[in-house]
């Protein structure tokens, strides 16, 4: 299974087998080998080495067949968009994750300042080390 796929997540489990996952995207297995072969899908593999696909593979597959049959699009076009689509779904959740630790940081410092831990630069004459030759 890929790096970023949870296997306890219920779309990720790899269940199906290359026929029945043929048969639920609407295209023949040997579509889903040749898919596989272009970097199109990644299915599991279970210890007898046969492939086992999941309820996000099948989506992924269901959505390479919408944009070569119906909007014209190539496989490598396909691939680009559908990679493109991950890449931001990665971003979506980082800045997901820097926005609550942002938030985290801000609560942090509202809860535990007191109005003088900083001071302004115009309030300060000269610098200590100014004087100092």
């Amino acid at each position: 299974m890929a790096k970023n796929k949870r296997a306890d997540d219920p779309e990720n489990r790899a269940v199906y087998i290359i026929s029945v996952a043929a048969e639920l995207a609407g295209v023949h297995p040997q579509t889903l080998r040749f898919y596989e072969r272009k970097g199109l899908v990644q299915p599991a593999r279970s210890s007898g080495n046969t492939r086992r696909y999941s309820e996000r593979d099948i989506a992924r597959l269901r959505m390479i067949q919408k944009l070569t049959q119906d909007r014209g699009i190539n496989l490598a076009g396909a691939k680009i968009i559908l990679d493109m689509e991950k890449e931001m779904e990665r971003l979506r959740s980082r800045v997901e994750r820097m926005q609550r630790e942002l938030d985290r940081a801000e609560r942090r410092v509202r809860t535990t300042s007191t109005g003088t831990e900083l001071v302004p630069l115009r309030s300060l004459r000269a610098f200590p080390w100014e004087g100092v030759r």
